[in-house]
């Protein structure tokens, strides 16, 4: 099922199932939960209302193949913002919570454009991140990476940085919020590069700002990721990542706390 297909069958009720084949590891990829409950959340709001800050904890996997509860309750609904839970619970324990701002427009005698993407080779110039059954996560099959920064996961690599260019395989019918919300979790952790062979890793905390007004962005367009690994060590990694529209033109700000066990 493509991600289109996931957010149009969790639009009919609470409880779905995900599917195996956007795994990673033994739980479902977490941009995708993530950006389901989102889209749940999102129709909540009143218009002209548009995400601007979300703080996610990944308790638990989300497992595939299992019921999924889905729900979204407003906290406060204020003059130009509405705070908003979400949690996704599976077996009776909860396994994601988001807490979302979404905020509409003030006046302002301060405006300051965002920082411009950095230097990048064209996607025609960067290795792509293949999909290998069995190998790597199942979602890379939905979704396509290009490595303009940084080393391939488990190479022995170096340096603090990673990332490149990023875009769903099959174009969606719109690039929404809650598409952009899976596209950012797709990129493998930084700290992934420093290791010669294989180790489990997973999210423990995301707190992810999209940048309003959003620049315009087409359904198959290329999008710009670049991580920086602030610190790491006694098993877990902080790092931060801005993402760009191929324009260069700033489109989120992103920050991770993956739990490494090797």
């Amino acid at each position: 099922m493509t991600f289109d297909e996931i957010i149009a069958a969790g639009r009919t009720g609470k409880e779905l199932e995900m599917p195996a084949t956007w795994s990673q590891g033994r739980a479902t990829f977490g941009g995708l939960v993530t950006g389901l409950l989102f889209d749940r959340m999102e129709r909540m709001v009143a218009e002209n209302r548009p995400v601007r800050s979300m703080h996610v904890s990944f308790v638990g996997p989300v497992e595939p193949g299992v019921p999924a509860v889905f729900d979204a309750e407003i906290l406060r609904e204020g003059r130009s913002v509405s705070q908003v839970e979400g949690r996704i619970v599976q077996n009776g324990e909860p396994r994601l919570v988001c807490l979302a701002g979404f905020a509409g427009d003030r006046e302002s005698a301060v405006r300051i454009d965002g920082v411009s993407a950095p230097e990048a080779k064209s996607v025609d110039q960067c290795q792509g991140l293949p999909y290998i059954e069995g190998v790597t996560p199942g979602f890379i099959r939905y979704i396509e990476m290009r490595l303009a920064y940084g080393s391939l996961p488990f190479t022995g690599g170096s340096g603090r940085e990673m990332g490149g260019w990023m875009r769903f395989r099959e174009v969606p019918e719109a690039m929404t919020d809650a598409h952009i919300v899976a596209l950012i979790d797709a990129w493998p952790a930084p700290v992934l590069q420093h290791f010669k062979s294989r180790v489990p890793a997973s999210s423990l905390s995301w707190t992810l700002d999209i940048i309003h007004p959003r620049p315009p962005v087409e359904a198959g367009d290329w999008l710009l990721y670049k991580a920086k690994i602030d610190q790491a060590g006694n098993g877990y990694c902080h790092y931060d990542a801005e993402i760009w529209t191929h324009r260069g033109e700033l489109l989120a700000i992103s920050r991770q706390t993956v739990t490494v066990f090797g």
